[in-house]
C-alpha cells in the first residue's frame, strides 16, 4: 500500500481511509492498487470482524482523478481490465466490490462530496452511513464514460433501473436526503465516522460465524430461486449450529455475561 490508503487495527474492528484530502480523496492509480491490497490483507486476516471505510478530511472521495484520464499519473493498461488474481472483480471494480467479497460487515461512513468511483466504492459497503449535507452523483457520463466500479453488483438490490438510467445519464448532483430516499444510504448522521465505528464495534462482539453467515445469505440469497435460497438457509445454519461460537453466544447469554468467540471455527 501507499500513503494513499491507511489500514489499521484495533482490536477485532479493521478502519481503511482514503486518504488524499488534498485532493478531495481522488482515485489515481496508486489509490486503486492501494485498495486491492488493503483488501487483500483483511481478507486474509481471520481475527478481523468488522471494517470501517472512510475518507480523511471533509470529503469521502471525489471519483476519479483526473490524472488516470489523461494519462499523467501513468497509463491504464488493457490487463488491469481482466479479473484479478482470486477476485470476479478487475482492479478498478475491486476498489468497490472487494468490500462485497470480505466475509465480514464493511460500513462506510460517508460526508462531504461523494461522486463518481467515490459512490460506487461506498456502495461496496454493507452499510452506508451519511451526513446530511453530503452530496452524490454517478458522474462518469461527464467523463464520456459508463460506470464500472461494480456497480451493476451492488446498486441493483437497492435502486430501480430506470432511476439509476436516470441519476447516471444526468450525472446530477443529488443531496443525502434524496440518497436516503433512493436507499443509496443506509442512514443520516451528524457524525457517520462515529456511527460506522460504533456499529462496527457492536458487529464484531457477536458470534463472528452468524455474522459472516448473514452477509453470505443476504448477498447470495437475494439473487437465488426459492429453493436455491431455503437450501442455501439450511446449508449456512448447519455449518453454525453447535460449533463452538454458536454455544457460547447461548451460554453467554444464560450467564448473563460477555461471549468469547473465537476467531476460527473450532470443529
Amino acid at each position: 500500500m501507499t500513503d494513499n490508503v491507511t489500514l489499521s487495527i484495533e482490536g477485532h474492528v479493521a478502519e481503511v481511509t482514503l486518504n488524499r484530502p488534498e485532493k478531495f480523496n481522488a482515485l489515481d492509480l496508486a489509490t486503486f492498487k492501494s485498495l486491492d491490497a488493503a483488501a487483500g490483507e483483511l481478507h486474509a486476516n481471520p481475527a478481523v470482524r468488522a471494517v470501517v471505510l472512510r475518507g480523511a478530511g471533509e470529503n469521502f472521495c471525489a471519483g476519479i482523478d483526473v490524472s488516470v484520464l489523461t494519462g499523467e499519473g501513468g497509463a491504464i493498461d488493457v490487463s488491469m481490465m481482466a479479473p484479478t488474481s482470486g477476485s470476479v472483480a478487475n482492479l478498478f471494480q475491486r476498489a468497490g466490490y472487494a468490500w462485497r467479497e470480505l466475509p465480514v460487515p464493511v460500513i462506510c461512513a460517508v460526508q462531504g462530496i461523494c461522486y463518481g468511483g467515490g459512490l460506487q466504492i461506498a456502495l461496496g459497503a454493507d452499510l452506508r452511513f451519511a451526513s446530511p449535507d453530503a452530496r452524490f452523483s454517478i458522474m462518469e457520463s461527464k467523463w464520456g464514460l459508463v460506470p464500472d466500479m461494480g456497480i451493476t453488483t451492488t446498486l441493483r438490490n437497492l435502486v430501480a433501473p430506470d432511476r439509476v438510467k436516470e441519476l447516471a445519464w444526468s450525472a446530477r448532483i443529488f443531496d443525502a436526503a434524496e440518497a436516503l430516499e433512493l436507499g443509496v444510504v443506509t442512514a443520516l448522521h451528524d457524525d457517520p465516522l462515529s456511527m460506522a465505528r460504533q456499529a462496527a464495534s457492536e458487529y464484531a462482539s457477536r458470534s463472528p460465524d452468524a455474522v459472516r453467515g448473514i452477509k453470505q445469505l443476504v448477498n447470495a440469497a437475494w439473487s437465488m430461486s426459492d429453493a436455491e435460497a431455503l437450501s442455501l438457509e439450511a446449508k449456512v445454519q448447519l455449518g453454525i449450529l453447535g460449533k463452538h461460537n454458536q454455544m457460547e453466544a447461548v451460554r453467554a447469554n444464560l450467564d448473563k455475561r460477555a461471549p468469547e468467540f473465537v476467531d476460527e471455527q473450532v470443529e
